[in-house]
């Protein structure tokens, strides 16, 4: 007999998605003509900024425009077409295999034709010539954004009108100013860009020292500790990580995390942030760093780019990014999990082979790690 109280699944935060990526827009109450060169317009003024992608479906009517080159041509990053009986997926950059498996997870902005996909949020158009077609998917405006406003049109229809109470506070722009609807969107990306959680990695067993690197005073107190007040000037809420069992010898004044994903280092460290809060995106630090200071830090945060996986720096030492001086953003959360599910576990090997912004550090001695009490006598901070 199973007790009233059994879970059978654990409780976890949820990413929030869509039904194709964490910001999509479905365009309806318009031809598909018209939904395709708007699309273009908005992805061609956002592709360098942002990462985009566009949803269809296969057209063989006249509705489509004749010769309109694809989605690709306007700078998006992924262009999917629904053909019925089979599925075509574009991509506009250099995969390797760890891509494949992904589709919109890494684009910052999905536009959708909505009169073929819905989408969590809508920019309703209102045409009279496809007013009846708008009346259809009237049930699907369930977090209607914009209105626009065909040639011609001054007013709602009234069944539109009805659906959405909070008609007054959506703003209407004419379908034909372009340059308006581009700042709206440019608005809505900046409004999605995640906030920064700052990770202090604490859970290490510090083998080679021979004591605890957290613990170790290079600054008037444990390090663990000064790397996470560093860190709370930059962030908003700053944890410090630790392995299971651990939380009892560290500082309750600081917000603990332990690892939910055991025996996997750091790499387990960041899943277990990304699962305690999956819309955030995560500033790793380590605890073996006593040089690292504030300016560097905030250098890295203030060359972010959150459309790219992550961002981090480059190793003075091999030139390859240094992982645990990095802004994981949300979206590495399902990256960091496919390639755990390919036997890696590596969080360099992922910024090697996704699309990382590699950043030279303004000053390189402060990615210097400390390992051995050889490495500690050489800083002469003690």
């Amino acid at each position: 007999m199973i007790s009233k109280e059994h879970r059978k699944h654990p409780k976890l935060a949820r990413p929030e998605l869509g039904r194709f990526g964490r910001n999509e827009w479905a365009f309806v109450g318009t031809s598909c003509g018209n939904i395709q060169l708007l699309a273009r317009q908005v992805i061609a003024a956002l592709s360098e900024q942002y990462h985009c992608a566009y949803l269809d479906a296969d057209h063989a009517s006249a509705d489509a425009v004749p010769g309109l080159p694809g989605m690709l041509a306007a700078g998006a990053k992924a262009e999917y077409t629904d053909a019925i009986h089979s599925h075509q997926l574009q991509i506009n950059a250099k995969l390797g295999a760890f891509q494949f498996h992904q589709m919109f997870n890494e684009s910052d902005l999905v536009l959708v034709n909505g009169n073929h996909h819905e989408a969590a949020r809508q920019v309703v158009v209102i045409d009279p010539k496809k007013e009846n077609s708008l009346r259809k998917r009237v049930d699907q405006l369930t977090d209607v954004g914009l209105i626009l406003l065909a040639e011609g049109v001054d007013q709602v229809f009234d069944f539109v009108e009805n659906a959405l109470p909070d008609l007054t506070n959506i703003p209407r722009l004419r379908m034909d100013d372009l340059a308006s609807i581009i700042h709206f969107f440019e608005q809505e990306m900046l409004r999605k860009i995640p906030e920064v959680n700052g990770l202090v990695l604490a859970g290490g067993l510090s083998l080679r020292m021979g004591q605890d690197k957290g613990g170790i005073a290079w600054h008037g107190k444990p390090q663990r500790e000064y790397m996470a007040d560093v860190l709370q000037t930059l962030c908003g809420e700053v944890f410090i990580s630790c392995r299971p069992g651990q939380e009892q010898a560290l500082e309750s004044a600081y917000q603990i995390l332990p690892d939910t994903f055991s025996e996997l280092g750091p790499f387990g460290a960041i899943l277990s942030a990304f699962r305690f809060q999956p819309n955030a995106a995560w500033l790793v630090v380590a605890c073996d760093l006593p040089l690292l200071d504030r300016d560097t830090l905030e250098f890295l945060l203030q060359n972010r780019q959150p459309r790219r996986i992550a961002t981090a720096f480059e190793s003075p030492h091999d030139q390859l990014p240094e992982p645990l001086i990095t802004v994981w953003e949300p979206k590495s959360y399902a990256v960091l999990l496919s390639f755990l599910a390919q036997g890696v576990s590596c969080p360099r090997k992922v910024l090697i082979h996704t699309d990382t912004l590699i950043l030279p550090a303004p000053n390189q001695s402060a990615l210097a790690n400390v390992n051995t009490p050889e490495e500690m006598e050489k800083t002469g901070l003690l």
